[in-house]
């Protein structure tokens, strides 16, 4: 998903961090420094409270899944699939997605932790 921010919101972040005053100019040299904080934020994980909880799961033969109506876009490995049902039909679905590539991210680590 690519990432765009308005001036605006680079400014107004810029406020936020303390590089500038409301009303003063950016410098092109802060300019990436901002994007990559709002970047960020944008990218940090939701907490489980504001994650959305699929109303249905539907696994049909031949390893073909619905989630709340809408097929599932990516492939799963069959033979990696977790189901657990409760009793009133709730449940969970772990699944095993392949991918080409797979990127852990370490979060950033404050400035003032990098100058100890």
């Amino acid at each position: 998903m690519a990432l765009s921010f308005t001036d605006e919101e680079i400014h107004a972040q810029a406020v936020r961090l303390g590089l500038v005053q409301d009303g003063q100019d950016l410098p092109r040299s802060l300019r990436s420094r901002v994007v990559a904080s709002l970047a960020a934020e944008r990218q940090r994980p939701a907490t489980s409270a504001d994650a959305p909880v699929a109303q249905s799961i539907v696994i049909q033969p031949g390893g073909d899944i619905q989630v709340d109506g809408r097929p599932f876009p990516w492939v799963v490995q069959a033979d990696q699939m977790e189901v657990t049902l409760a009793p009133d039909g709730a449940g969970m679905v772990r699944l095993t997605l392949p991918a080409l590539n797979v990127q852990i991210l370490k979060p950033a680590t404050p400035e003032s932790e990098n100058r100890a």
